[in-house]
């Protein structure tokens, strides 16, 4: 049966020394540095929330288009860790056999619309998800690199840092993670999860360069542009 329309080639990550990760949905956890939840107005070993980006929103490009409708844009360097085989309620000692590979990613954020959604009670998702919303480097299999759980997590703008802190300092693990996520739903192959990320978070503007780096991971690094008009 011939579909109706055509939406063109499959969504894919690119891997690290060949091959494609190809992408289905994209979850990420919300405050889960103490310093980045703190510095959001909330502390301690809170339970882990979950969002959610469209999978359009990730792009390995060099230049990332700032969006509409917002005067507030913000970086959030993360953690990406990539599902490659399924599972329901799983165990936190069986995660890692869950996934498949890791990368860097940031998840730009809305602030000023998240803060109105936040204070009318609304969802956020047009804060955190559109297309170039999720910026990622190549995904590195575990096969390749292990399971990272600890080392340097970073981010700079034209050189400054801005965000610093290490893998160690989540509050919530990777496997904690992974387990806690499939007790609500079904994770899939191909589905990709945002671990959080650590203090710092500020603005960014076009003509701004972000180089986001994760020890032992990789980097990846982007301009923010001006839209066309």
């Amino acid at each position: 049966m011939q579909d109706l329309i055509e939406i063109g080639p499959r969504l894919v990550l690119p891997v690290a020394g060949g091959g494609t990760f190809p992408l289905r949905r994209v979850f990420c956890v919300g405050r889960n540095y103490v310093e980045h939840a703190r510095e959001m107005g909330h502390s301690g070993r809170e339970a882990p929330f979950f969002f959610a980006k469209c999978a359009e929103a990730v792009t390995t490009a060099g230049r990332v288009v700032y969006p509409p409708c917002t005067a507030d844009l913000h970086h959030e360097v993360e953690l990406v860790v990539a599902i490659g085989a399924g599972g329901h309620d799983i165990a936190v000692g069986a995660a890692r056999d869950h996934i498949c590979g890791y990368t860097v990613g940031i998840d730009l954020t809305r602030r000023d619309l998240q803060a109105e959604a936040k204070k009318l009670a609304r969802p956020w998702y047009l804060a955190k998800s559109w297309v170039g919303a999720a910026p990622m480097g190549m995904l590195q299999p575990a096969s390749r690199i292990g399971h990272p759980r600890a080392g340097r997590i970073a981010l700079s703008v034209g050189g400054e840092v801005r965000q610093a802190g290490d893998l160690a300092e989540m509050i919530w693990s990777v496997d904690e993670i992974v387990a806690e996520l499939s007790r609500f739903d079904v994770l899939l192959p191909g589905d990709l999860i945002m671990t959080g990320t650590p203090a710092g978070v500020a603005a960014v503007v076009p003509g701004d360069r972000l180089l986001a780096e994760i020890a032992g991971v990789g980097r990846h690094e982007f301009e923010i542009t001006a839209a066309a008009r």
